[in-house]
């Protein structure tokens, strides 16, 4: 949207004290699915107005750089530079330089692309600096011209650690080197609880008028953000309306390993079972319409049972469910 367009869904802002800036709305983000809402969201409303905690959970290190894929997944969404046909990376990307590492013998199973390694150059120089991963990703997103806050969940060492059929993994061993093919026995978030939330983390959940748990994978996106301490509590004691959209539908996962995750971990792969995870701290419970049967378990947990159409194909079906979150929200204020 150009300046100066009207959203079709305002947020009336609630105020702050002290001045402090106003956090409209904040996002649990994790992955393709969560960038792929917030890109939506931002069209829907003004994007400075939203704040995005994003997963660290899956970050690591190759070739000497700190690479952060769920936080740039949404930084090259919302830049409009992402790789859609993918739904990561940077579109138009070359590998000269995966090429060349791999024939001097380096393992290159992890993609980064040239010009994403500008990200992983510059972040990795900044925290080499002593600058902590809050301040690089604000750089980024800067550089980037995103307007959106993007904040990770904490500035803290937090990686996820998988027991799977196949031994103990990290994160990327599983998903990316892997293919998610091991099953999943375990999920380890005990770097996360052991950290601390970033700057601004608890902040932006207190003083929101509404949280939402975007359409990511409860258990490897979301998940390691609610082992961070003080993260779930902020949710269950806000004063703001906190809704999730479920990642499965029909018993499946658009993308990812959600429902195998899901299935394996002994929850079941339903938009209920999605929903029980997070019945503790949600409100409104978002489900697609191939799940509306689905409804009154979900409001037998004490959750608002919004039907809509969660399958993102397109643009417009991003703005389309992000507007009636955001309407269904204000009704409830």
């Amino acid at each position: 949207m150009s300046a100066g367009t009207e959203f079709p869904f305002p947020f009336a802002c609630k105020k702050q004290e002290r001045g402090s800036a106003c956090n409209m709305i904040t996002v649990l983000a994790g992955g393709v699915g969560a960038a792929k809402f917030l890109e939506g969201l931002a069209a829907a409303m003004p994007p400075a107005e939203i704040t995005v905690i994003a997963n660290t959970g899956d970050d690591a290190e190759f070739h000497g750089l700190h690479v952060s894929p769920d936080m740039d997944t949404v930084l090259y969404t919302l830049a409009g530079v992402v790789d859609r046909e993918q739904g990561w990376g940077l579109a138009g990307e070359t590998f000269h330089c995966l090429a060349a590492l791999e024939r001097m013998g380096e393992e290159t199973w992890f993609r980064l692309g040239d010009r994403d390694l500008a990200t992983h150059l510059l972040r990795t120089r900044r925290l080499r600096q002593g600058a902590t991963l809050s301040e690089a990703a604000e750089e980024l997103r800067r550089a980037f011209g995103v307007r959106c806050r993007i904040i990770p969940m904490t500035d803290d060492p937090a990686g996820t650690r998988l027991r799977t059929d196949q031994g103990e993994l990290s994160f990327q061993e599983y998903f990316v080197k892997l293919r998610q093919k091991p099953e999943v026995l375990e999920a380890d978030f005990s770097a996360a609880a052991a950290s601390k939330p970033a700057p601004g983390v608890l902040e932006s959940i207190t003083r929101a008028d509404a949280v939402i748990l975007a359409p990511s994978n409860p258990i490897l996106s979301i998940g390691p953000i609610l082992a961070v301490p003080g993260i779930r509590e902020a949710l269950r004691n806000t004063t703001a309306t906190v809704a999730a959209i479920s990642p499965i539908v029909g018993g499946r996962a658009l993308k990812g390993p959600a429902a195998r995750n899901l299935a394996s971990l002994g929850y079941g792969a339903t938009a209920a079972a999605v929903a029980e995870l997070y019945r503790d701290f949600v409100k409104v419970f978002v489900l697609d319409e191939q799940d509306a049967r689905q409804r009154e378990i979900i409001e037998r947990k004490g959750m608002r049972a919004m039907v809509a159409q969660t399958v993102m194909r397109s643009s417009e079906d991003r703005r389309k469910l992000a507007g009636s979150l955001l309407k269904e929200l204000e009704g409830l204020r």
